[in-house]
């Protein structure tokens, strides 16, 4: 019973799907100097995302963290050449720590959902990122 419960979510969570972008703003993510992290507050509203890239190296701890009201706010974690996210939110949580298994620029991808974009939803957001 818990499995078949658990499998709805998941197809659930599916055809609520991300919204298909239609406007994605692209920024690098630097850090100040002596620093390791940095916190990002911005806003999406409808089909917006952000991609932020930033650039890691193999072992390094990659943590990140989105906090919003907007409960249709989330994130994908895509490494270099990926086809598919690394980490999920929608499905794991709006926060995670991912030992880097490569080298190289790591996108973070914020967005809303599918259902929240179509109503012309719009999200304040705080982005946590820490590289350790």
């Amino acid at each position: 019973m818990r499995t078949i419960r658990h499998l709805m979510l998941i197809l659930a969570m599916l055809a609520a799907g991300p919204a298909i972008a239609d406007d994605v703003r692209r920024e690098t993510v630097h850090f100040s100097a002596g620093t390791s992290g940095s916190t990002i507050n911005a806003q999406l509203k409808g089909y917006q995302s952000v991609e932020y890239t930033l650039g890691v190296t193999a072992g390094q701890k990659l943590t990140v963290q989105l906090d919003s009201s907007n409960s249709s706010l989330y994130f994908n974690v895509v490494a270099p050449g990926a086809d598919a996210a690394l980490y999920n939110s929608s499905i794991d949580g709006n926060g995670t720590t991912i030992t880097i298994p490569s080298s190289g620029n790591y996108a973070i991808q914020v967005y809303l959902m599918r259902n929240a974009a179509r109503r012309g939803e719009a999200a304040n957001y705080a982005l946590t990122l820490y590289v350790e």
